[in-house]
């Protein structure tokens, strides 16, 4: 956000940077996620896009450091869709040993040995945290049951920590994943819903300057409504920023109810955006449903014709998207 705005409103700092709000939805789900992990359990994460994954994940690291009772090892690869069982593997290596350089054995059998055996130095638990999970091939999943199977062959105990979004869930849950998905303790993460009234005068509060009040930069009525159609803390950090500008420029001060009206999306809650939010792109639903590139490209734009729209929210319907 501009400096020019945030001076306007008596912002201290941008809705962008507000951190980590906990609910007792959150509250509870991360006292359960910490059992699981304690476990030793395949544990999923799942929430739509902006629910707040990635920083429930950094308070839980924080929790578990603190607590000093596993160690925790994180996967910083940032191409999942091309990290393999052997990307995780080395993460494990570089986090869980000694040397700022450790020497991972290129032979596999003699690679798995090595990580026993660091595994059994350390002493503790560990627990592996991969974040945007959903991008991971079918294969990597399932080997990382046998890599929790493989540490403990050898008197070692490792919990595995996938976060994303609801996509991982029904991947995890589908027949042809049987063998990882009975073995998946599996959390949803709601995000603020029900509570984004709350949220969002938290956002303000703590963005706001000493003696600067809710009300005087954003008006009841603007906050009801941001709150009765913006669903994640990413959607109403970025509207509120949007809502600050706009009123900025309208020299407006406290926004009111017709600007934030003015800078909510139409097509929030089209199928498109509805179905991305939960991990469903078009290049998923394709080979999904089995159909054509440019089907899915007229389903969203409405151009598709209706019979065939009806065969393809009816085929989505029964894999339990969110249509």
């Amino acid at each position: 956000m501009r400096a020019e705005v945030m001076e306007f409103y008596g912002l201290a700092r941008s809705p962008r940077a507000v951190g980590y709000y906990e609910t007792a939805h959150h509250r509870q789900l991360l006292q359960d996620i910490e059992q699981a992990v304690y476990d030793g359990d395949l544990v999923a994460l799942c929430g739509v896009v902006g629910a707040g994954k990635t920083v429930t994940l950094r308070r839980l690291q924080e929790m578990l450091a603190q607590e000093g009772r596993v160690i925790v090892s994180k996967s910083v690869a940032v191409e999942k869709n091309r990290a393999t069982l052997g990307t995780l593997i080395t993460a494990l290596f570089c986090d869980l040993s000694p040397d700022k350089e450790p020497r991972i054995p290129e032979q596999g059998e003699l690679r798995e040995r090595e990580l026993r055996h660091l595994v059994r130095k350390r002493k503790k638990p560990i627990v592996l945290v991969v974040d945007e999970a959903h991008d991971l091939h079918h294969h990597t999943l399932t080997g990382l049951k046998r890599l929790i199977e493989m540490v403990a062959d050898g008197g070692g105990k490792l919990s595995v920590l996938l976060a994303g979004h609801p996509k991982l869930r029904r991947d995890l849950r589908s027949p042809t994943m049987e063998e990882i998905g009975y073995r998946t303790a599996v959390f949803p993460l709601e995000g603020v819903t029900g509570s984004q009234r709350e949220y969002i005068e938290w956002v303000i509060g703590t963005c706001a300057a000493e003696g600067v009040k809710v009300e005087e930069v954003l008006d009841p009525a603007a906050v009801d409504l941001l709150a009765s159609r913006l669903r994640t803390p990413l959607q109403i950090e970025q509207h509120l920023t949007l809502a600050l500008e706009t009123g900025y420029q309208a020299s407006e001060k406290p926004v009111g109810e017709a600007i934030a009206d003015s800078v909510l999306s139409k097509q929030l809650d089209d199928l498109e955006p509805t179905l991305t939010r939960h991990g469903y792109t078009a290049k998923v639903l394709t080979e999904m449903l089995g159909t054509k590139p440019g089907e899915i490209k007229a389903l969203f734009k409405q151009t598709l014709g209706a019979d065939r729209t009806r065969e393809l929210k009816e085929q989505m319907l029964a894999a339990g998207l969110p249509v």
